[in-house]
């Protein structure tokens, strides 16, 4: 016999899994502030689960898909480039020759221009991370992750 309880959580494991499924998690982002016309810098933690790898931003690969970080708005701040951390070349079973990859914990550096007519007060960018988490033998399904930045002009 099973008990309810039981039959609770055999129903809720297919959500449970799929929203643990990605393989990369963000970290806290910290509030960046500045005055109009500050360069900022936005710092956004990355960690991947262990026993996985995501394509860094410029795979050897053409079929694989590269860590990429879009803003979709940036409210009173004008994007500047993207810093990717370096990655590190692994072989894996399912390719002839190393992989550009990231592991472990990182950070993705954001730049930002505060614009000049910027109006004083908190903001947030909004942006999209898109990456591929593979593990030794498999690549899976291309995931994107809402990114929120909040900010403050001073």
């Amino acid at each position: 016999m099973v008990s309810k309880s039981c039959c609770g959580l055999l129903l809720c494991m297919p959500l449970l899994l799929a929203q643990s499924s990605g393989h990369l998690n963000l970290g806290q982002l910290h509030s960046v502030a500045g005055k109009r016309g500050d360069a900022l810098e936005a710092r956004i933690p990355m960690t991947v689960d262990a026993g996985f790898h995501v394509n860094s931003n410029k795979p050897n690969e053409d079929y694989l898909i590269p860590i990429k970080l879009t803003w979709t708005s940036t409210g009173a701040l004008e994007a500047g480039e993207i810093a990717y951390p370096k990655p590190s070349l692994e072989k894996y079973a399912f390719t002839d020759k190393p992989l550009s990859v990231l592991t472990g914990s990182f950070e993705v550096v954001a730049h930002f221009k505060v614009a000049g007519n910027a109006p004083a007060g908190p903001g947030v960018a909004a942006g999209k991370l898109k990456y591929q988490a593979c593990n030794s033998n498999t690549c899976f399904p291309p995931k994107t992750i809402d990114v929120t930045l909040p900010y403050s002009v001073q």
